[in-house]
């Protein structure tokens, strides 16, 4: 968990800087019609932290937790494609600073409790899997973002 947290301690510090230095041309261009942009990208990750952040925030207190994520319609519905870049910026910033709270705080007896994401069938993952995974799964939209981990 201490490498989670360090990780996410360093991207906090240092994505918004390296993001408000892409041009804006690069932010808006969408590599495919079907593809988002990178704003999109990191509103996208915004999405994934909110998401997240209520998978373990109720699965501390609540059984059968299910909480499913349509990442597609909600980076539509909130339409980063056309927000402010330091918007964008401060919305990833805020969500991700709430995320380190939660985890750092997480109660180590609860990590193995299990979240139903699942859409059309039941798809369980515990606490533990989630939080690592959330950062492999930002680390994977920064080499789209930046051609690197950020």
């Amino acid at each position: 968990m201490n490498t989670v947290v360090k990780k996410l301690e360093y991207y906090i510090d240092t994505i918004p800087g390296k993001f408000r230095k892409i041009g804006t041309n690069e932010l808006n261009a969408k590599p495919d019609p079907e593809k988002w942009n990178k704003k999109e990208i990191l509103g996208h990750l915004a999405d994934s932290a909110f998401n997240n952040l209520q998978r373990l925030i109720r699965v501390q207190y609540e059984s059968g937790v299910k909480i499913v994520y349509y990442q597609n319609e909600w980076v539509a519905i909130q339409d980063y494609q056309n927000m402010d870049v330091d918007a964008v910026i401060q919305h990833w910033v805020t969500l991700n600073r709430q995320f380190l709270r939660v985890i750092r705080n997480f109660p180590q007896n609860k990590l193995g409790e299990e979240i139903d994401t699942g859409k059309t069938a039941r798809d369980l993952h515990t606490a533990e899997f989630l939080i690592t995974d959330y950062l492999e799964h930002m680390e994977h939209h920064f080499r789209q973002i930046f051609g690197t981990h950020g």
